[in-house]
């Protein structure tokens, strides 16, 4: 494992209002966020912005490191980011809504909205069902396209996939397993719901996003860039630590949907409170929400202890208890999040950074974003942050 020198390095950390907030034993404050920020940035990632954000004050922000690698432009405190796989709860989260209205059902079969689409190769869409596709246990293989190093990024970073392709390259392999016996993530699933919420409302699936999630909650920095490949501005460029050790600059891609939403820290804090607060599903939507099955085993170091539910991770917290999220990872941007049980208290961390050099570096990355996700929740508890 390669270490990053660091050039130009900057931390900073504010409160939105900018009045100061001392630290006690049992409170997350500034100097904790920082702290767990900079740790965060000393594995190599180039920029770090974090926020906790209380119903019962103001957001805390910090920030560390730099926004452009070998400059000292400090990273926004609210830059926009690629969300990518955050961006399955706000799907998830519309799929729920039409089946409390009654307009499909969590029991349908692919096929019944879509037929024919899933098929060849063993794979058949009339025995895979709306929750299996949420839960990622209906064996629908995964073959999204990817780089394999940074010359074929820059060779294919501005290829667009419709869905349709996405299915296709899936359809090419036997299932991983069958459907409803096993666990295993996958993003073509996704595809499909996208697919089936369009069947089921005669309209575009982002737009669904848009009128019942991101207007309601007043989420006004969230937006799919479509044909756009780089965030809007301000923003961290982001970059990718390849197995060769070469640290390169992806900020540029355009992103299959639907993992190409950009949003910012503070909107995506803003959409787990409101869904874990009641906001946009009744009680009966979000228990089948919460209602989780073990993730894979290849998974479990990554995110020990954890449960998937429909388009929501659950992980435990080191006080006890747990808390509610779903992280993403696309193209140098990484996010790790995190809310309580009653939407009262979330955290949301972006890294400028994927350090995919090696296993171990990617699982250093995990534990140190988890561990700040871990300490701001925790300082709800009464207890001590571990």
């Amino acid at each position: 494992m390669l270490a990053l020198a660091a050039v130009g390095v900057t931390a900073a950390v504010h409160f939105q209002d900018d009045e100061p907030r001392g630290d006690t034993a049992n409170e997350y404050g500034a100097e904790d966020l920082l702290r767990d920020a900079e740790a965060i940035e000393a594995l190599g990632v180039v920029g770090v912005q974090a926020r906790v954000s209380d119903e019962t004050g103001p957001d805390l922000t910090a920030v560390s490191g730099v926004a452009e690698f070998g400059t000292d432009r400090p990273v926004p405190e609210d830059g926009y980011f690629r969300i990518a796989s955050t961006g399955k709860s706000l799907v998830a989260t519309v799929v729920l809504q039409l089946v409390g209205e009654g307009a499909l059902s969590l029991d349908d079969t692919v096929d019944r909205w879509l037929p024919g689409v899933v098929d060849g190769n063993g794979n058949d869409g009339r025995l895979v069902t709306v929750r299996q596709l949420l839960q990622h246990t209906s064996g629908i293989h995964d073959d999204l396209p990817g780089y394999a190093d940074h010359a074929d990024y820059l060779e294919r970073r501005y290829d667009v996939y419709t869905p349709e392709q996405i299915i296709e390259r899936a359809m090419a392999h036997a299932p991983d397993f069958e459907p409803g016996t096993g666990w295993g993530y996958s993003n073509t699933g996704y595809v499909l719901l996208d697919m089936i919420i369009e069947e089921a409302t005669g309209r575009p699936w982002h737009q669904e996003v848009q009128t019942r999630i991101l207007d309601p909650l007043g989420m006004d920095r969230t937006y799919l860039p479509g044909g756009d490949p780089t965030p809007r501005s301000p923003h961290a460029r982001a970059y990718e630590r390849y197995p060769s050790g070469e640290r390169a600059d992806v900020t540029e891609v355009i992103v299959p949907d639907p993992g190409g939403y950009v949003s910012t820290t503070a909107d995506v804090n803003r959409f787990f409170q409101g869904l874990l607060g009641g906001v946009l599903l009744d009680e009966a939507m979000l228990a089948e929400m919460r209602d989780t099955v073990p993730v894979g085993e290849e998974m479990e170091a990554y995110w020990p202890g954890a449960g998937y539910g429909l388009g929501l991770m659950n992980r435990p917290l080191s006080c006890g208890g747990s808390y509610w999220g779903h992280e993403g990872g696309e193209s140098g941007y990484i996010t790790l999040n995190g809310v309580t049980d009653d939407g009262g208290r979330a955290a949301t961390v972006s890294m400028s950074t994927a350090l995919a050099d090696s296993p171990d570096s990617a699982l250093q990355q995990e534990q140190a974003a988890s561990a700040l996700i871990d300490h701001a929740l925790c300082a709800t508890s009464g207890q001590d942050r571990r």
